[in-house]
């Protein structure tokens, strides 16, 4: 299946200069090619074209996995009445919660779905609980090491520590032949997505495969 994914701008990453009216041609799981949008559609005639608002970038990595997904409990919606919607942290808070492996597992599936909702491919962190792995590995998400402690309090938004987008991707989107994971968000530049975080996520791209498409 061969897919371009075309937005406003594409910044690729790495020494690629930006695109404005950009795409990234997806075929499998791995990126085809990138460039103005009116130029691959048309090397590209039988492609499908998925059309998005705002700027492509790559995938974001989330430094904070063991805090996020171990550490904390993320609300199933049908207990929002009684724990809220947000993770749920502290040794105490999480003992009156009876965790269970089980418990940690849904957990972490809604933890992880949270993520890809942030831009995010990658985690960053050493995991251990065999349910948590599982719900990370089950997603897509790359595992990463983490060499010292994140800057920062532990948050969904890769960007909240004011880290530049440089420092927050998983990898460039060139050269041509490296893995499709990519996010999509709903801001004019840079500059607007590191003001307004990356909440601002409208579609996520693992191994070109779309995991998250804001409704």
């Amino acid at each position: 299946m061969l897919t371009i994914h075309a937005a406003d701008l594409v910044l690729p990453g790495g020494r690629h200069a930006p695109v404005p009216g950009g795409a990234v041609v997806v075929r499998g799981s791995l990126v085809d090619a990138i460039g103005p949008y009116e130029d691959l559609a048309a090397a590209h005639p039988g492609a499908r074209v998925r059309r998005w608002p705002g700027v492509l970038t790559p995938g974001l990595v989330n430094l904070h996995g063991p805090e996020l997904l171990e550490r904390a409990y993320h609300p199933d919606p049908r207990e929002a009445a009684e724990l809220g919607t947000e993770p749920i942290t502290g040794a105490s808070a999480l003992a009156a919660l009876g965790m269970t492996d089980a418990r940690w597992g849904a957990s972490a599936r809604r933890g992880v779905q949270r993520m890809l909702a942030h831009g995010t491919v990658a985690v960053a962190g050493d995991l251990w609980r065999p349910a948590v792995v599982d719900a990370v590995t089950r997603a897509g998400l790359s595992r990463e090491q983490r060499f010292h402690e994140p800057p920062g309090p532990p948050s969904l938004d890769p960007l909240a520590d004011g880290r530049p987008l440089a420092d927050a991707v998983l990898m460039p989107l060139g050269p041509v032949g490296v893995d499709a994971g990519f996010a999509v968000f709903d801001v004019r530049d840079e500059a607007e997505l590191a003001a307004r975080g990356a909440g601002t996520c409208v579609a996520t791209v693992l191994s070109g495969r779309l995991v998250f498409r804001r409704r």
